[in-house]
């Protein structure tokens, strides 16, 4: 089988992009991680395929994780399907809606990049000392789309991101799916740098939309920190995730704000 596809980032975060709107491919676990090898494939964090929508918006995103297993979102990820979505209607469009497994998003289109509007962040869990790779880390969680962990460091550049992602991955606390795991410093009031150890990739990535949601909505509890909050990633770009907070710890119209690139176009067999 010959298959079309487009390649894209989302400030480092990279994706496969398959048009499946006529439902024609129906693609294995193996076939999405095979496509995803950075050796033997096109090289991608996951695989993004546009279907019909069947619950009332206007497309629907299946994101995949480079080990061919289904996510339920990915913030990265739904700006790039919402710039190919409106790549493949000639740049003719606004905005528009697309059902994901975490719920309806929406994405508009602004000077060339892309603002998000999240899922409702549910399941927030502050100061959790939990016993990771030999030390106890205060870890704080929240679901943003999907799990995430995150823990504020001092020294992010030296932060064993492998061991500690990998340790609260697959942490007790966080059974049976996992986390996603993260370490963040504060630059600034109100502007941080975060390192991400994802699911699914089993290893840092130089971006995660999800992660900088949860990374930025933990600075505001911790810190009261207002929206928006400037969250620089491994990747080199910052992003901004916008927020409101009609309650303690309820938040609403939660965004998220920044690049979605367009690398190449071409053919593979599978």
């Amino acid at each position: 089988m010959t298959l079309h596809f487009t390649k894209m980032n989302g400030a480092g975060n990279d994706f496969v992009m398959l048009d499946n709107r006529d439902l024609k491919l129906a693609l294995t676990k193996e076939q999405i991680e095979k496509l995803c090898d950075r050796h033997r494939g096109i090289g991608a964090d996951g695989l993004l395929c546009v279907e019909p929508a069947t619950e009332g918006g206007d497309f629907k995103m299946r994101y995949y994780n480079a080990d061919g297993g289904e996510a339920e979102m990915c913030g990265n990820g739904a700006r790039c399907f919402g710039s190919f979505v409106n790549h493949l209607h000639g740049g003719t469009l606004t905005k528009i809606r697309f059902e994901t497994l975490a719920g309806m998003i929406s994405a508009e289109f602004e000077a060339g990049q892309v603002r998000i509007n999240m899922s409702a962040p549910h399941s927030l869990k502050l100061a959790q000392t939990l016993p990771v790779a030999g030390t106890e880390l205060t870890v704080q969680s929240v679901n943003t789309g999907v799990p995430h962990a995150v823990v504020f460091v001092d020294d992010l550049d030296h932060v064993p991101v492998i061991e500690w992602g990998a340790g609260l991955r697959y942490h007790e606390a966080f059974k049976p799916k996992g986390t996603n795991a993260n370490f963040a410093k504060v630059v600034a009031p109100g502007s941080i740098a975060i390192r991400t150890y994802e699911r699914g990739v089993e290893g840092e990535t130089l971006a995660c939309g999800t992660g900088m949601v949860a990374c930025a909505l933990i600075h505001h509890e911790l810190t009261g920190a207002p929206s928006p909050v400037s969250v620089l990633v491994k990747g080199g770009d910052t992003l901004k995730v916008g927020f409101e907070e009609p309650s303690k710890s309820e938040y609403t119209n939660v965004t998220l704000f920044g690049p979605a690139n367009f690398v190449f176009q071409g053919t593979v067999q599978l």
